[in-house]
C-alpha cells in the first residue's frame, strides 16, 4: 500500500462505512499518513484488478512487549469486486506477512450482521472467542445512535508464538 494508492483504498473504505456493518468510523482519514497510524504498514497490502478492488492491514493492539505479537484485522472489498475471492486473497497474504513479522495471534472484531466477513475469517482459521455487547455507538448512517455488538474472533499461528 503506498500513497498513490490512498484515494482507491479511501473510497473502498468509504464504500465499508456506507453499508454500516464495517466498522465505527464514520468517515475515511483524511491521508494515508493519518490512516497509518498504529498500523504495521509493512504488513499492510491492496489487490488490484485495473484499479484497487482491495485493502488489508494490521494494527497493534497494544504498545506492552508482551503483545507485540498480537494484531488486528482489517480487510476491506471493493463493492464492484466482492465474492470473487479478493477478500481471501488478502487475508491469506496477510497471513503470511504477519507471521513473517512475528506476529502469533490476529484479531478482529466484527459486527454480527456482516455475516459475509465472519465466514471469510473462519475460513482462513479465525474463531470467535467473545461477543462485546454494546461496545459502541453508531455516529453514522442508517444506525445512527444505535448500540453495537461486536464478534471478537482470534487466528493463532501455527508457525509463530509456539
Amino acid at each position: 500500500m503506498t500513497a498513490a494508492d490512498w484515494p482507491e483504498v479511501a473510497a473502498i473504505y468509504g464504500e465499508g462505512i456506507v453499508t454500516g456493518h464495517a466498522t465505527f468510523a464514520g468517515a475515511p482519514p483524511a491521508s494515508l499518513a493519518d490512516f497509518s497510524e498504529g498500523k504495521l504498514m509493512g504488513c499492510a497490502l491492496v489487490a488490484r484488478d485495473e484499479a484497487v478492488v482491495g485493502w488489508a492491514t494490521v494494527a497493534a493492539v497494544s504498545d506492552r512487549c508482551v503483545y507485540a505479537g498480537v494484531a488486528e484485522v482489517s480487510v476491506y472489498v471493493a463493492g464492484s469486486a466482492r465474492g470473487r475471492g479478493v477478500g481471501a486473497a488478502l487475508l491469506r497474504e496477510l497471513i503470511v506477512r504477519t507471521e513473517g513479522a512475528g506476529i502469533w495471534t490476529l484479531q478482529a472484531g466484527i459486527f454480527p450482521e456482516n455475516t459475509s466477513s465472519l465466514a471469510l475469517h473462519a475460513r482462513h482459521g479465525f474463531r470467535v472467542v467473545g461477543r462485546r455487547e454494546r461496545v459502541g455507538k453508531m455516529t453514522h448512517g442508517p444506525r445512527a445512535g444505535e448500540w453495537r455488538d461486536t464478534l471478537l474472533l482470534e487466528r493463532r499461528s501455527a508457525v509463530v508464538g509456539r
